[in-house]
């Protein structure tokens, strides 16, 4: 059984034999996209440091879906989990560049002078 994610609980849940480490969802307009379970991860990993811009996120995953029709959201884009084609692939990092939500280190500046 596919694991089910709250944010997309709306979405029909699609069962792909050939892919079932990703768990495949189906938009009202037909787009299809796959979360691997890594990439969630590493979305859950940006609402804890950025909680404020975890919506802007989601939406810009559905305008990606809905714009290409076919997504995988992959954990690692060297390694995908699942293999489908006519798709393109998206790490965590591909969206929050697309969406312009970085998680930038919290490091305070150096004390050191030039």
């Amino acid at each position: 059984m596919p694991k089910k994610y709250p944010e997309w609980e709306d979405r029909n849940i699609l069962i792909d034999l050939k892919n079932r480490f990703a768990t495949c969802y189906q938009n009202d307009d037909g787009s299809i996209f796959y979360i691997e379970p890594q990439f969630y991860t590493y979305l859950q990993g940006y609402k804890m440091q950025r909680p404020e811009h975890y919506d802007d996120l989601l939406k810009k995953m559905d305008e990606i879906v809905r714009k290409n029709r076919k997504v995988v959201f992959v954990g690692m884009d060297d390694n995908p989990l699942v293999e489908t084609e006519h798709a393109i692939y998206l790490t965590a990092m591909d969206v929050a560049d697309q969406a312009k939500v970085l998680v930038q280190p919290e490091s305070r500046g150096s004390d050191y002078g030039d």
